[in-house]
C-alpha cells in the first residue's frame, strides 16, 4: 500500500509517518520502480503501536525502547514495567503539580468579584503582586509541556507551538 492508504488507515497524516521513519520508529519502505514508498501490514501494526504510545503520552524514546522489547520478546517483562512505573510516576507528580496551580488559580479568584471594575480587579493586582504563586514557574515548566504535548499527541509538529499570554 502506499503512504496515502496507511496514513487513512491508521488515522494519522502522511508527514507523520515521514517523521516516524526519520526517527527510526517506523522501518524504511520498499520502493516501487516509480519510487513511490511501499508499506505492509507491519507498517500498518507498527504505526498503529506508536499511536497507542503516543495517545498514553510516551515519548518518542520510550516508544523506540518499548519496539525493542517487542523486536526481542523472549525476556522478562521487568523492563518494560520498570518503564511503565516510571511514567505512572510522572503523571502522579504532575497531577499534584495541577492541583497545587488549581488552588492557586481558585485563591486569585476568590480576591475578586463582578461588581469591581477591572481597575480594582483583584486576580489582576494579585497576580501582578505575585500572591499566591510560589513555585508556579516551576509547576508551569512541568507541567505545560505534557498538557501541549496532549492536544497535539498523535501528530508531531517541527514549527513551534504557540502559548497562551
Amino acid at each position: 500500500m502506499r503512504i496515502g492508504q496507511l496514513a487513512r488507515s491508521v488515522g494519522v497524516d502522511t508527514q507523520t509517518i515521514r517523521f516516524y521513519e526519520q526517527q527510526g520508529l517506523l522501518p524504511p519502505p520498499d520502493r516501487q520502480e516509480n519510487g513511490y514508498r511501499v508499506y505492509t501490514e507491519k507498517h500498518g501494526e507498527r504505526l498503529a503501536f506508536i499511536r497507542r504510545c503516543r495517545i498514553l503520552d510516551l515519548s518518542l524514546a520510550e516508544i523506540h525502547e518499548l519496539q525493542s522489547y517487542q523486536d526481542n520478546p523472549h525476556q522478562p517483562c521487568t523492563a518494560v514495567n520498570a518503564l511503565l512505573d516510571g511514567r505512572i510516576s510522572h503523571v502522579r507528580s504532575q497531577i499534584t503539580a495541577l492541583q497545587a496551580l488549581e488552588k492557586q488559580l481558585v485563591s486569585l479568584r476568590a480576591s475578586c468579584n463582578d461588581d469591581r471594575e477591572v481597575e480594582a480587579c483583584g486576580v489582576l493586582a494579585g497576580i501582578s503582586a505575585g500572591r499566591g504563586q510560589s513555585g508556579t514557574l516551576a509547576m508551569a515548566r512541568v507541567i505545560r509541556p505534557t498538557i501541549t504535548g496532549l492536544s497535539h499527541s498523535l501528530a508531531p509538529t517541527k514549527r513551534p507551538i504557540s502559548r497562551p499570554s
